[in-house]
């Protein structure tokens, strides 16, 4: 019992703590978007990105959500949803299309430094993320328009305040209210990644995995430290890649190809919850996500490998190790 009650209060003061920092860019967000909302100037902010949104079967607000995921993280990028979807509500299939715009390309000015770091050029990290978001959602918004496939009304769980609330105070509340859902749900994402740990989930994952990267060129040093990319998140796969790039265990073929497959394709298990909480389909957050990033990165390993050397080291990758 004594034991249960330390790894409870380790989990909420974890949760607490990440949730405090997620607030500090989340309310500043929140309140910008109340003002822009007030003063009609949303559908300018939109437009530019109009003609991009149009070509995957979304709103032209829709931009701003995946700005704002870009800029910052998934959990601003829903917050924003939530404020824009109230009253045009998505259908499964766009969410999903969302969804996966922001788990491709998101948190670009940290992830992409992480990259950098390790010794992979940051516009090419910043640019594989971009393009590749693109091309999966166009991909996706095609075979789910061709087959009819997710046209009833998303399940948002995580829940909008109402748009038309009487006053700034019924607005406040319910912004309050959104994010106490939040903080609820980084504490339960937490406890379920320590009990996948656990129960060896993460372990199986491990397993099944690096056969598979293997075949589209990650060798053997770096297909682990990858599989805790795609399943805990780019963070601690590049951190470690950081490590072991310093000490000179990998190479830069096998740092790139492992932080490029990580950028495409990475905390496959709470990421991915994290869209279907706001309506997004497995077939898409999940399964289509990992099946574009290995053939992407199949084909970026045949281009990569037959391209010079001075382009590879001057656009891809750095010549030096990663400094301490």
């Amino acid at each position: 019992m004594a034991k249960f009650i330390i790894i409870l209060r380790e989990l909420v003061r974890d949760a607490a703590s990440a949730s405090y920092q997620l607030f500090k860019i989340m309310v500043p967000i929140l309140i910008l978007v109340k003002i822009l909302q007030e003063l009609d100037l949303i559908k300018y902010l939109a437009w530019p990105l109009e003609p991009v949104m149009g070509l995957l079967g979304l709103p032209a607000e829709m931009g701003l959500v995946w700005a704002s995921a870009i800029i910052n993280n998934i959990y601003t990028g829903m917050i924003v949803l939530a404020q824009l979807s109230g009253d045009a509500p998505l259908t499964a299939a766009q969410a999903t299309i969302i969804g996966v715009l922001m788990l491709v390309a998101h948190g670009l000015p940290v992830e992409a430094a992480i990259a950098d770091r390790s010794g992979a050029r940051f516009l090419f990290q910043c640019c594989s993320r971009m393009v590749g978001a693109f091309v999966l959602a166009w991909l996706l918004h095609h075979i789910y328009a061709a087959t009819g496939a997710l046209d009833q009304p998303a399940v948002m769980l995580f829940q909008p305040a109402q748009t038309d609330a009487a006053s700034l105070t019924d607005w406040g509340v319910g912004q309050l209210l959104n994010l106490a859902s939040i903080a609820c749900i980084i504490f339960v994402l937490m406890t379920l990644m320590r009990l996948l740990s656990a129960i060896g989930v993460i372990a199986l994952m491990n397993r099944l995995l690096r056969p598979v990267l293997k075949l589209i060129g990650i060798g053997p040093k770096g297909s682990a430290i990858t599989v805790i990319g795609l399943t805990m998140g780019l963070s601690y796969g590049g951190g470690l890649i950081i490590n072991e790039a310093r000490n000179g265990t990998l190479g830069r073929e096998d740092i790139f190809y492992s932080l490029t497959f990580m950028g495409l394709c990475h905390s496959l298990i709470e990421d991915t919850l994290l869209i279907m909480l706001i309506g997004g389909h497995i077939s898409g957050v999940l399964w289509g996500r990992l099946a574009f990033s290995l053939v992407a990165m199949a084909v970026i390993v045949q281009v990569v490998r037959r391209l010079p050397e001075r382009f590879r080291s001057t656009v891809l990758w750095a010549d030096h190790q990663p400094s301490a």
